[in-house]
């Protein structure tokens, strides 16, 4: 009996460990933000899905495109030229702009708390403005050309970056820290020779990830006059030439892998030593 009674308490204090840690509410929120979605597309757009002309469309669309007409493919080098060069300095601009300001984010490099909150709040600010409104805005203020997508993916990735290299401040070993500050180390040499050894692999590797995004969301921003293969992409949509569209989204799906290859190949460098192989 004694043991069914512990059994029976030690149920209602782990039930009980549970409330007070707050996962019966986040699985409450999580819950509703779920279901409640999926009743509210099927409540607003349940006509379009049950409507045979939606697929019919969709069939008639997709099939307009094929063959796909390749003989645009030679007059895209220019474009293509563009949008590397675009997503390659929007994320040196990012790195540039973020990577100082993400030790004033973390709490344990930080000035002070109230700075700490400060520059999470800008890094919050440049997350919050999609980088296609960016782009509109730089657009318009500088003109057509890659230095509004540059820009605009530059400052919505440095938001993102400096979000990244934060937390990865925030989870660096305290010992080497206090290691470093014992030996009467400043404030420069802990973030040096203590913090930066333990984080650059995990900031490469954020700042790769970030390139190759970057390569895919400068084709939208070079749709509204951001330069690059999204302007050629949108001017053979607004003439309906599929199979020229076609062809552009078979380029722009190559360089993509060819992107996330070399991303990868830096990555193996990284984790395994320049023989690429696990020793």
């Amino acid at each position: 009996m004694s043991v069914i009674n512990a059994s029976a308490a030690s149920i209602k204090s782990h039930s009980g460990s549970v409330l007070m840690n707050g996962w019966f509410f986040i699985i409450l929120i999580g819950a509703v933000l779920i279901l409640g979605s999926l009743f509210y597309t099927l409540n607003v757009s349940w006509d379009l899905l049950a409507n045979s002309r939606t697929l019919s469309n969709f069939i008639s669309t997709v099939g307009e495109m094929f063959p796909p007409n390749f003989a645009v493919v030679p007059t895209l080098g220019k474009a293509i030229v563009e949008t590397l060069v675009m997503s390659v300095m929007a994320t040196i601009l990012a790195v540039f702009l973020s990577f100082p300001l993400s030790f004033l984010a973390a709490e344990k490099t930080s000035l002070h708390p109230s700075v700490c909150y400060m520059a999470k709040g800008i890094f919050n600010a440049l997350r919050t403005i999609p980088e296609l409104i960016m782009a509109i805005i730089f657009v318009a203020s500088v003109g057509f050309g890659i230095l509004p997508g540059i820009l605009a993916l530059g400052i919505h990735s440095a938001g993102m970056l400096g979000k990244f290299y934060a937390e990865a401040i925030e989870k660096v070993d305290t010992g080497l820290i206090e290691a470093v500050e014992s030996s009467g180390g400043s404030r420069f040499h802990v973030i040096v020779f203590s913090v930066i050894p333990q984080i650059v692999s995990h900031c490469i590797d954020f700042t790769l990830y970030r390139w190759e995004y970057n390569f895919r969301a400068s084709t939208v921003v070079g749709m509204i006059g951001a330069g690059g293969i999204g302007f050629q992409l949108i001017t053979s949509l607004r003439i309906m030439q599929y199979q020229d569209v076609l062809a552009i989204l078979a380029v722009v799906f190559v360089m993509v892998q060819l992107v996330d290859a070399f991303g990868n190949m830096i990555r193996r460098k990284l984790l395994f030593g320049e023989s690429g192989t696990n020793r």
